[in-house]
């Protein structure tokens, strides 16, 4: 009896200091914006300096589409640290690794070479379908990659595609699943020098931070505040991770969709939308006293 009573008090003070750690008036701000969208939609918020979270459906389970690079990666990264690959060696591109579409990589010719840090930059700056499964392939797979996650205490963040025993997860949910929770998790712990060793994290973070897809959350706060991000879109999932390094303290949040009715690819998307008006209201927040607000005009280019 007396150590059911001490687990439950252990539990109940876990509870307490969840509870003390939200973030009250932003989750409200969020919550409202999320409330007519027409479709599911989960947003988790970090804010490092206070603690303080948002989680509104933070550990449910959404496709991740091209926001799982951000796990191929750190499978690169890994086999680089076991001295398996070389971030500077050469590769040799073959017709037998196109990913139909408009990839840049998918246009190199049969034979044609290029080293793995450009591979690498395809993946993530361009998010280039057939570089990011050439090098799910040199990670050893999506089993290794997955392997890693579950090691590093990750339960639902998974590649799915091209992973024997994950057919129905791929069926569901696609090439990745996560919650938010863990995705901005991961982009954290890479910002904090955790992931694989202190280097590694230095070269995924300034890697993150080139994204060439950045109309809907980067847009949100001013070109001269350093973003690292990930975003990923196929019809009925927008979704995306984002650190900012803001003036008055980092932030990490990711917003995940599914299930979404308007499955268009025009600008004025309504997840496109939410996506943005949940970046800026979480900048507004984090910096109240910013006169700075997003011209009507950004995104034209």
């Amino acid at each position: 009896m007396k150590t059911l009573s001490l687990l439950l008090a252990c539990c109940l003070f876990t509870l307490a200091g969840r509870s003390q750690q939200t973030d009250k008036k932003l989750t409200a701000t969020l919550q409202q914006l999320l409330k007519d969208f027409h479709g599911q939609a989960g947003i988790y918020v970090h804010h490092l300096p206070s603690g303080k979270e948002v989680c509104i459906n933070a550990d449910t389970i959404f496709p991740t589409a091209s926001m799982i690079k951000t796990t191929i990666q750190v499978g690169i990264f890994n086999k680089i640290a076991k001295g398996e690959l070389d971030y500077h060696q050469q590769l040799v591109y073959r017709d037998s690794l196109l990913y139909p579409g408009l990839d840049i990589l998918g246009s190199f010719k049969d034979s044609q070479k290029i080293d793995l840090d450009k591979v690498v930059m395809l993946m993530l700056t361009m998010s280039d379908n057939t570089a990011s499964l050439w090098l799910q392939s040199l990670a050893g797979g999506g089993t290794t990659i997955n392997a890693w996650l579950e090691s590093n205490g990750f339960k639902v963040l998974r590649v799915n595609s091209r992973t024997a025993g994950r057919e129905a997860n791929r069926k569901e949910f696609g090439w990745g699943q996560t919650s938010p929770r863990e995705m901005a998790r991961l982009m954290e712990m890479i910002y904090k020098g955790e992931v694989i060793d202190p280097a590694s994290s230095e070269r995924m973070y300034r890697n993150l931070t080139r994204n060439y897809w950045d109309a809907q959350g980067i847009l949100q706060v001013p070109e001269n505040i350093r973003t690292a991000s990930k975003n990923g879109a196929v019809d009925e999932s927008r979704s995306e991770v984002i650190m900012v390094n803001a003036p008055h303290g980092d932030y990490v949040y990711c917003i995940a969709t599914k299930n979404n009715a308007d499955q268009s690819w025009n600008k004025d998307n309504e997840a496109w939308q939410l996506l943005r008006k949940v970046g800026y209201a979480i900048w507004q927040h984090y910096e109240p006293k910013s006169k700075w607000e997003p011209d009507p005009s950004l995104g034209k280019f």
